[in-house]
């Protein structure tokens, strides 16, 4: 089951848009792909609870999480084999860490902690709060932007990802994103 959360090895770059709600990481992420002609990872959180909220005009509830990380992972592992060199990636369990920890009083499911932690990225791209909130039937803290756009940074900190922080409007964050990818690309 533990399988179910862990990245497949590759030699891909994987990159993560990361950061809170109504910012923009889907768009990006899809024009990302496109630039560089590869595959993107979309989030499956945003799919599994539409559907829950469709059906059951529910919201996210923490037995919800597991099936989530799970989801995700296995997105992220079929993705990883189509991709050629670079893999963008909408979301990762270290986001969804962070929002078990804002909605849950801090808590975490051990092994959603455990492979937030060991799954590896090789870039982080965090998406500012300074462009507008877009409402929809799932995102719902438009006047705590700011102080979860500080955890989320903070949590890149802590846990010592490499990340750039996306600021400005749609154009400028992808030129950002651009520099910085090929500048990792260059390296590696």
């Amino acid at each position: 089951m533990e399988a179910a959360y862990k990245q497949k090895p590759t030699n891909l770059v994987k990159v993560v848009l990361f950061g809170p709600e109504s910012t923009g990481k889907t768009t990006l992420a899809q024009e990302l792909a496109d630039h560089y002609k590869t595959s993107w990872v979309p989030e499956y959180a945003r799919e599994y609870l539409q559907k829950k909220w469709d059906q059951e005009k529910k919201i996210c509830e923490l037995s919800d999480l597991l099936p989530i990380a799970r989801g995700q992972m296995r997105l992220e592992n079929i993705l990883s084999e189509e991709a050629d060199q670079l893999l963008i990636c909408d979301t990762d369990l270290l986001e969804t860490k962070v929002y078990s920890e804002i909605y849950f009083n801090d808590y975490c499911h051990p092994l959603l902690e455990q492979y937030a932690l060991e799954n590896a990225y090789d870039l982080y791209l965090l998406t500012n709060i300074d462009i507008p909130w877009v409402k929809d039937d799932l995102r719902d803290k438009p006047f705590e932007r700011e102080t979860i756009f500080e955890i989320f940074k903070a949590s890149l900190e802590k846990y010592g990802r490499n990340f750039v922080i996306l600021k400005g409007d749609k154009d400028q964050r992808f030129n950002q994103a651009i520099l910085t990818i090929n500048q990792h690309l260059k390296r590696s």
